[in-house]
C-alpha cells in the first residue's frame, strides 16, 4: 500500500513538472526539453490518481 504522503508529493511533483513544461513551450525554448517534462508529468499525474482510486476503493471496501 503508498502512504498517502507519495501520493500527493506525487501529485505536487506532476503539477511543478506540468507548469515548468508548459512555461518553457510557451517561451519557446528547449522545446524537447518541454514536451519531456509534459510527458512525464502526465504520466506522474495519471500513476498518482490511479493509486488514489485504488487506495480510496480499499478504504470503503
Amino acid at each position: 500500500m503508498v502512504p498517502a504522503g507519495n501520493v500527493a508529493a506525487m501529485i505536487a511533483l506532476a503539477l511543478v513538472l506540468l507548469i515548468v513544461g508548459i512555461v518553457l513551450l510557451l517561451l519557446g525554448v528547449f522545446i524537447g526539453a518541454a514536451k519531456f517534462l509534459l510527458w512525464i508529468g502526465i504520466v506522474i499525474l495519471i500513476v498518482a490518481v490511479i493509486l488514489g482510486l485504488v487506495r480510496f476503493i480499499r478504504r470503503n471496501v
